[in-house]
């Protein structure tokens, strides 16, 4: 059997453009497949919200940890989870957690809703039937008039399938787009 370590983990939010609100993150996956194979007796992390911002995925996490005998410790946040205080702190501290990404997440969508009722583009590739001047959203006549036709060949076929095809038969391509370093995006079939 491998020796047992203990595992600093840094991965939380700022971990390589990795979000801290769910368990998609391979340092996070190595690091419980470390545990599930008894190489790690016990992880250290900066702060609790590092490890984990969801309480339910914060959950699973420490189940596992207790399942094999893996302590948890936070340098900065004294807790100790072997008691009901100490547990409920921790809880407490990660509602607070899972709080503030969510309302982050609020701030940003309402943020970028609000410039695009202003006409302003907030980033990415825009719709066909408009274009991009200048960071505002501007109507494309040509591709507006498009766009109008393929809802009249929805209405006419009432088949999401059949309208494709005769997209297609037209020749017609998705939005065409150039982005800021010169890549072109689009002009591919509909699928």
């Amino acid at each position: 059997m491998a020796k047992k370590h203990s595992v600093f983990a840094c991965l939380g939010s700022t971990y390589s453009g990795f979000t801290g609100s769910n368990m998609e993150r391979p340092p996070l996956k190595r690091l419980l497949a470390d545990i599930e194979a008894g190489k790690v007796d016990c992880v250290i992390v900066c702060k609790v919200d590092r490890l984990s911002r969801s309480l339910l995925d914060f959950a699973r996490i420490i189940e596992t940890f207790d399942s094999h005998q893996v302590s948890f410790v936070s340098i900065t946040q004294q807790l100790n989870t072997s008691t009901s205080m100490g547990r409920l702190v921790l809880n407490v501290l990660l509602s607070f957690a899972q709080f503030e990404r969510e309302m982050i997440s609020e701030r940003i969508r309402d943020t970028v809703a609000a410039s695009r009722r202003r006409g302003k583009w907030s980033g990415g590739m825009p719709l066909l039937g408009y274009t991009v001047e200048h960071k505002r959203i501007i109507v494309d006549e040509i591709e507006a008039t498009r766009v109008r036709q393929i809802f009249e060949l929805y209405l006419e076929y009432q088949s999401l399938l059949p309208t494709i095809r005769e997209i297609n038969r037209r020749g017609w391509a998705t939005k065409r787009w150039v982005t800021k370093k010169g890549d072109h995006r689009g002009g591919r079939e509909f699928t």
